[in-house]
């Protein structure tokens, strides 16, 4: 029986992750700083908890993107359309080299937690508010009969720079939404196509963590639980997953209007007031 202090850690826990995981702030960060705050794990454990707890935004993940995962089955099963080609071979590649660079990463991050969270952050945000400058830039292009990217227009090059940048946000600190969108409008990707695409390899990469935490750390993952309940994760993942569906749908719609400026700008802003914050306090 859960009491009411783990119900409410499990679902702050639960929001947190819902919210981060799709904002440059690295949920993975954020859960890791709730659960030393909430459930009094140490450094190493709530890094791996904040990994496992991506379970959450998995599910949402899975469910919202369902029709690009069917067409990633077809194409298994023998589909020749080309489009639906292109995707696969999109996801296979960046899921290929974020494999090779995050599992090492993964396994020694222990090892470079001494550097700031924050310096990741502000990075991040940097780029978030440039990348806005650059679709300002676009917007007159477009005017002058110049068009912005799809995914039929990037090339394997651009793939494998996503899957290795995608691969570098197993570091904590580093936002894996945050830096494979930033990427992909740098590259000229239409907005809501940019987030379309960093969402979805997004599920591949966070089920390989969710897996590595299994296999790998799981006695860290052991005292996340014991901390929390099954009961308490059950809340906390059901909680990420609703909070989760809301937001991917409300950022993705909002990068297919005119204002994704502002709201490359908003999310670039928020970066850097986090990194600030974890550099002041130390984190």
């Amino acid at each position: 029986m859960l009491s009411i202090t783990q119900i409410i850690n499990s679902i702050i826990i639960g929001i947190i992750q819902g919210i981060s995981e799709w904002l440059p702030i690295s949920s993975k960060t954020q859960v890791l700083v709730a659960s030393e705050y909430l459930l009094k794990l140490t450094a190493s454990q709530a890094y791996t908890f904040g990994l496992f707890m991506e379970i959450g935004t998995v599910i949402a993940a899975i469910i919202y993107f369902r029709k690009e995962l069917m067409i990633l089955i077809k194409v298994l099963f023998g589909s020749k359309d080309q489009m639906q080609r292109k995707l696969f071979t999109y996801v296979l590649v960046t899921v290929i080299f974020t494999g090779i660079i995050g599992a090492p990463l993964y396994l020694i991050a222990d090892a470079i937690t001494g550097i700031s969270i924050g310096i990741p952050m502000l990075v991040i945000g940097i780029v978030l508010i440039g990348d806005a400058i650059l679709i300002r830039y676009s917007r007159k292009r477009q005017a002058l009969g110049k068009t912005t990217r799809k995914l039929k227009d990037l090339g394997i090059k651009n793939f494998i720079i996503v899957g290795v940048l995608q691969g570098i946000a197993a570091l904590p600190g580093v936002s894996r939404s945050g830096i494979t969108t930033s990427a992909l409008l740098i590259m000229n990707v239409e907005g809501d196509e940019a987030f379309r695409l960093s969402f979805l390899t997004g599920i591949f990469a966070s089920i390989a963590a969710f897996g590595l935490t299994i296999v790998g750390t799981h006695s860290n993952v052991s005292a996340g639980l014991a901390a929390i309940g099954i009961s308490g994760v059950v809340i906390a993942i059901i909680v990420a997953t609703i909070v989760s569906l809301f937001l991917i749908d409300f950022l993705i719609k909002i990068a297919g209007k005119s204002k994704i400026v502002y709201l490359t700008s908003a999310l670039g802003i928020i970066a850097l007031v986090t990194g600030s914050l974890y550099l002041i306090f130390g984190i």
